[in-house]
């Protein structure tokens, strides 16, 4: 079919949709007059589009294929949809995860120049700090690319930076082929404003063994060119495509409601899945306007949620939000100074200060708010290279903050908002232990819940904003919230029996028993002794209708009194978790958080909960020591034995993080290559670990626990000059 569109120098034209290429394919194939209609999206497109001449014929629809795509188990529920979209995506999907080195699909780079500092390696160090820059004539700038055998390119990427000013390029052009033979694929205007990454080449379907990046001009005539990386996505890093093989029981382990179900059938859900993905990705950017047009919530996405997480359109939508919203940098960064020895004698008893101004953050509130009515206060909306928003000066401690003591605050600030152990008091009022905490039972015990007593509505309102700001930036806020709270943020249903569960299990178990039970049992159990009340998180008893503590509970009215229960639990927090969005919406455009799941929103917030050694293993770099040096592998042998925990702890220890990811570098302490028992040093601004030679891997592992718990001072920073 034809489309109507308006020619560059005025007047109408026909277009044909299709290329000129495919047409004289088909032509070749079927005859100059049959083009056959066999795809579903065609079928759309011939029941719904204006046509010049006959229309084409389907295919006679398979009956049985449509009956079998449409059938649904009698026990599938709408959990198992979500559930077998976890599954794709962990087995197809995570596109933009697996972007990484171009290392292992590529032989060789060879570049048209480079300055001795910024050479070739910084392309694939996967830092985006790093960049080549070239030393040649203008316009004759190029990367070569020299493809290992069999790599199907399926995106190319550049990664460009507009505080590269007139080195960033503005247009490049992209070749392949074979030896000198190069054939031109693709030319690319860059956004002038853009920082991140750019696809210059995509959905290459056959190998190129050589791909030849030229850049044809850089922004306002600039002479040489910086690119910050590349990145590569190739069709050897995964199976593309879907079969019935990829539901088999093994695969199925993490999935336990999709056990027993036949892999045919899971299949075909899984066919019917991305095709409504393929339709949502189409309107997606209707459903979801830009920061300037957003007015309240687009509360249709929230109940597909979980679906997102395979739209191959979200990812680029969110970006352009977050880039729409961004505002300059401030024009001074706040300076604060921080007693952190009086907010740890407030830590170990906060009873003695209400008010609990002596804690790490209530000085960094105070400290941030304008000091006059001409000072604006700070917005958060920062580009995502400002990576630190204050200067903190630590009394009484020697450091020169380059961002480690930024770091240490937001660390401070979290550990007193949620504390890590359940054995310490909870030196802040925002938020109170879950009953499962308290109880020991159920999952998610080291979770917290907004404290339904706290009224201090203008306090969680930042904590919203320090969230929104780690949303942005690269910085974390580590809140051990449980899902109940982060689907509240992002616009999510909460149900009682699929997120309660996580902040008091044993009252779920309680009202699950109550409904189903038979009136002796039920009056043998509570007599009269059940009122209308129900405890909130904050061990406050509330009454649930007039004069409740004095209404016994009777048989025939117990499902009001649950229906009653559930609802003041479900909202107890409700005011305060309000005060936190409002926060987060002050940062975070709503679009922004209408394409997030809830999980993605707790990640980008808090980072990555689980300190693996092979996530460690991969963000770590070891300088100035021999490959078979016995430091790096009684380090390994020492971080293998750490729990979790320790792993957490070891690393806010080396960047001032409790949450991956954070690179380390590692080099040898002062001592070299001689044997000691001194404990290491670490340097969190620079995110450096200086690693003596100890005896025995077991020697190892007991300093660097040592350290991990104990070292709360940056030694490496101190300076000797007075305070």
């Amino acid at each position: 079919w034809v489309l109507v569109c308006k020619h560059a120098d005025g007047g109408d034209r026909l277009v044909p949709v299709e290329s000129t290429e495919r047409i004289q394919r088909q032509q070749q194939l079927f005859g100059v007059d049959y083009k056959p209609v066999i795809r579903w999206e065609q079928v759309v497109d011939l029941t719904y589009s204006l046509r010049l001449g006959a229309k084409p014929r389907p295919m006679e629809q398979d009956e049985a294929a449509v009956e079998k795509l449409r059938f649904v188990p009698p026990t599938w529920t709408y959990e198992c949809d979500e559930d077998l979209v976890h599954f794709l995506y962990d087995h197809i999907g995570k596109e933009d995860e697996n972007l990484g080195s171009v290392k292992q699909y590529v032989d060789s780079i060879d570049v048209s120049s480079y300055t001795e500092d910024f050479n070739v390696s910084c392309l694939t160090d996967s830092h985006a700090d790093t960049y080549w820059e070239s030393d040649g004539s203008q316009g004759q700038h190029w990367v070569r690319l020299n493809m290992k055998k069999g790599t199907i390119v399926k995106k190319l990427l550049l990664t460009v930076d507009t505080t590269d000013e007139n080195f960033m390029p503005k247009r490049v052009a992209v070749y392949g082929g074979e030896g000198d033979n190069l054939k031109k694929l693709n030319d690319v205007g860059i956004d002038e404003s853009y920082i991140g990454d750019v696809c210059i080449l995509e959905d290459m379907t056959t190998h190129l063994p050589v791909i030849e990046i030229r850049i044809v001009e850089c922004r306002d005539d600039g002479i040489d060119v910086r690119i910050r990386g590349i990145k590569i996505k190739s069709s050897r890093q995964r199976d593309l495509g879907l079969s019935a093989d990829m539901f088999q029981l093994p695969n199925l382990v993490r999935y336990p409601r999709l056990e027993g179900t036949d892999p045919d059938l899971l299949y075909r859900r899984a066919v019917l899945i991305q095709r409504f993905i393929k339709l949502l990705d189409s309107v997606l950017h209707h459903l979801v306007p830009a920061w300037d047009h957003t007015v309240g919530t687009f509360s249709k996405l929230k109940h597909i949620k979980q679906f997102l997480l395979l739209s191959k359109k979200r990812t680029a939508l969110i970006t352009q939000c977050l880039k729409d919203s961004e505002t300059s940098k401030p024009n001074f960064m706040p300076r604060l100074y921080i007693n952190r020895r009086l907010a740890m004698e407030h830590r170990d008893n906060p009873a003695l200060d209400p008010s609990c101004k002596n804690a790490v953050f209530t000085q960094v509130y105070e400290g941030l708010k304008p000091s006059d009515k001409f000072e604006k206060p700070l917005d958060y909306r920062w580009p995502l290279r400002y990576d630190q928003w204050w200067e903190c000066k630590f009394i009484a401690e020697g450091i020169i903050d380059q961002g480690g003591g930024f770091r240490d605050s937001l660390a401070d600030m979290s550990e007193e908002l949620c504390p890590s152990s359940a054995d310490t008091p909870v030196p802040l009022p925002f938020f109170v232990r879950t009953s499962n905490q308290g109880n020991g039972t159920g999952e998610a015990r080291d979770m917290y819940v907004p404290n339904p007593s706290c009224k201090d509505f203008a306090k969680y309102e930042w904590i919203g904003q320090i969230m929104g700001a780690a949303l942005r930036g690269k910085e974390f806020l580590v809140l051990a919230l449980p899902g109940f709270v982060w689907k509240q943020l992002t616009g999510e249903e909460v149900s009682w029996s699929k997120d309660f569960p996580a902040v008091d299990s044993v009252l779920v178990k309680l009202l699950e028993v109550m409904e189903v039970m038979d009136k002796d049992t039920f009056e043998f159990k509570f007599g009269n002794e059940l009122t209308y009340t129900t405890v909130l998180s904050d061990q406050r008893m509330v009454e649930l209708i007039p004069n409740g503590s004095n209404t016994a509970v009777r048989y025939e009215d117990r499902k009001e009194f649950i229906r009653l229960v559930q609802k003041a639990r479900l909202e107890e927090s409700k005011e305060q978790i309000m005060a936190m969005q409002a926060g987060l919406l002050k940062v975070v455009p709503q679009a922004v958080l209408d394409l997030l799941t809830w999980q993605e929103l707790e990640k980008k917030v808090c980072g990555d909960p689980e300190v693996t050694v092979d996530a460690l293993k991969r963000l770590t770099r070891f300088e100035d020591f021999e490959p078979q040096d016995t430091r790096v592998q009684y380090f390994w042998e020492a971080l293998n034995n750490f729990t979790n925990e320790d792993r957490s702890r070891f690393l806010r220890f080396v960047t001032g993080r409790s949450r991956l990811p954070a690179r380390i570098y590692i080099y040898p302490d002062k001592m070299g290559s001689e044997t000691t028992d001194a404990l290491p040093e670490s340097s969190t601004c620079s995110s450096t670990l200086f690693l003596p030679n100890y005896a025995t891997a077991k020697v190892c592992e007991e300093k660097l626990r040592y350290a991990a718990y104990n070292c709360v001072a940056i030694d490496t920073d101190m300076s000797p000059w007075e305070e």
